[in-house]
């Protein structure tokens, strides 16, 4: 099988400069950045240091990176925890925010993070957010990883962002869940497409696309890792294929932006 490749610009100053718009990118893999009006979000920065060959560099490199007011971690996995991102990122960041557990691993970092219950809100600028439930915990399957700890459904979340232009979901790695289709629709909603069994699924790709059948799909964790992992194997062509309203599916170049407006 022929693996997809995600094309790639390189990110600018200006892309972090204030703007009169909330503009959204796809920093490669799982990763995005959001300026909304000059308000800087990371969620799940992999920017160097990855142990898998790398198919697709990153837009940016953390030195390129004047500033971000917060970087939002969805789960402890290498590929969204990144240490050698985050260590070069600890002295441009105002906040850092993360569930509970992936809280105790920044200290690691010498950084100070704060973590946070699932439907927890905080503010970053302008920005409300809210962390969304996910199913990602494939640690207990393993006999590995299931043996330092239980991991819990806690440990693992999306990031529900409210903006002063629209709302932008990252439902982060996860398994479609109930709860995840009785929300109201996003604007724009990053979505990992990748077909692994702790992954949404193509299936789940279908559902949810249904479900918020408005929303601008912006498709991420595929095209970027060199890999045969379904993780890392998705194809937006093959999910265009699937869902209604399929010019909605925005697939960009990582460090591309994407303008945010609203669906309704």
């Amino acid at each position: 099988m022929t693996q997809a490749k995600a094309e790639r610009v390189q990110m600018k100053a200006s892309d972090f400069e204030t703007i009169d718009h909330t503009a959204v990118y796809w920093l490669g893999n799982g990763g995005a950045m959001i300026n909304s009006r000059g308000t800087i979000i990371l969620i799940d920065p992999l920017l160097k240091g990855f142990d898998m060959p790398i198919y697709t560099e990153a837009p940016v490199q953390p030195e390129e990176i004047p500033h971000a007011d917060a970087v939002l971690i969805t789960h402890c996995d290498n590929d969204h925890f990144s240490r050698d991102t985050l260590r070069d990122l600890k002295g441009k960041v105002n906040e850092f925010h993360s569930p509970h557990y992936v809280a105790g691993l920044f200290e690691e970092l010498d950084i100070q993070a704060q973590g946070h219950d699932i439907h927890d809100t905080f503010a970053v600028g302008d920005c409300r957010i809210t962390l969304t439930p996910a199913d990602h915990a494939w640690q207990n399957e393993s006999p590995k990883h299931s043996v330092k700890r239980h991991w819990a459904m806690e440990d693992y979340c999306g990031y529900w962002i409210e903006t002063p232009d629209g709302k932008i979901w990252m439902p982060g790695d996860s398994r479609l869940m109930e709860e995840q289709l009785t929300y109201d629709m996003p604007d724009l909603i990053l979505m990992d497409i990748s077909d692994g069994s702790w992954h949404i699924g193509l299936k789940g790709v279908e559902k949810l696309a249904e479900t918020y059948c408005e929303s601008v799909l912006v498709p991420i964790h595929w095209g970027c890792v060199r890999s045969d992992w379904r993780e890392f194997n998705g194809d937006p062509e093959t999910v265009r294929q699937m869902i209604v309203n399929p010019e909605r599916l925005n697939t960009v170049p990582c460090g591309e932006a994407v303008k945010l407006r609203r669906v309704k």
